[in-house]
């Protein structure tokens, strides 16, 4: 079993910036490839970025490009995650998730991973 955990969400103005951040701790050894979503209520959830577990390849979906940018955390912290989140506008107010999975069949696909955080509020107030 795989927990993930994530935080750094929470209310500011468009314009602001916010940095989110997620820790996957499961088997020993073990470096996950992690993936932030997002969901509004009554939408369906959408991919915002993700990163390799081998290479640490990062991909972004056409919506995060440019503004959001994802990390990972040094050789002590493999498993730990940062979405850095610039000019921020209303219309990313959502709850945002972490997930993480050793090999997810498509990076962008919400059902490649097995593992998920509980999410965190992000509200942007214009």
């Amino acid at each position: 079993q795989v927990h993930v955990v994530e935080s750094g969400g929470g209310l500011v103005q468009a314009g602001d910036s916010l940095r989110l951040s997620c820790t996957a701790t499961g088997r020993a050894g073990s470096i996950y490839a992690m993936a932030w979503f997002r969901q509004v209520p009554g939408k369906e959830f959408e991919f915002l970025a993700q990163i390799s577990e081998i290479g640490g390849r990062i991909r972004y979906a056409n919506s995060a490009k440019g503004r959001f940018t994802m990390s990972r955390g040094n050789a002590n912290a493999r498993n730990t995650v940062h979405l850095q989140m610039n000019l921020l506008k209303p219309e990313d107010t959502a709850v945002y998730y972490c997930a993480a999975d050793e090999r997810p069949y498509h990076y962008y696909d919400r059902n490649s991973y097995d593992f998920w955080g509980q999410g965190t509020q992000v509200t942007v107030s214009s």
